[in-house]
């Protein structure tokens, strides 16, 4: 009988024990559907993360810095130094490419001061915008206005 007294209270124990688990789990595990993968491929890459600055030594540019950069889902970011930690997604200009590969940023000092933004797509197309440059620091809303017609294709790309 203490063999059969033993194995009953074990087994109520066990059955216990599965309940509460049950009860306090988490509701993603609760209802039996599979966690997201973080490490899934996303459209676009994973990409590397890229960052390009151009330091401009002339008239109202001086002391600013343009950098670009990109995360690893392949967007484009624009950071003008004097507009201290306000990144401006690319996207904002025109024609500008999804899945972006590559990054490169110039100033043409003899053109009064022009902005160039180079971005190598995932199809190795590279794109340009030249944005004018002034006084005044870019930010998401100034930004697609001063770049013309935004983001151009280069002919015959050798990527």
């Amino acid at each position: 009988m203490r063999k059969l007294a033993w194995a009953a209270r074990g087994i109520s124990a066990v059955s216990g024990a599965l309940l509460l688990g049950t009860l306090i789990a988490p509701s993603a595990v609760a209802d039996g559907g599979p966690a997201p993968d973080p490490h899934a491929k996303k459209k676009c890459g994973p990409v590397a993360r890229h960052i390009a600055s151009a330091a401009p030594d002339f008239s109202f540019l001086l002391g600013t810095v343009f950098r670009l950069a990109t995360d690893r889902e392949g967007h484009a970011f624009l950071n003008d130094s004097r507009n201290p930690g306000v990144w401006i997604d690319l996207q904002v200009v025109p024609n500008a490419p999804k899945c972006v590969t590559g990054v490169a940023v110039s100033v043409e000092e003899n053109s009064g001061g022009r902005l160039t933004l180079s971005l190598l797509g995932k199809n190795g197309v590279i794109h340009e915008a030249r944005c004018t440059t002034s006084s005044t620091a870019y930010s998401p809303t100034n930004l697609p206005g001063t770049c013309g017609v935004g983001f151009q294709p280069l002919q015959a790309t050798p990527v």
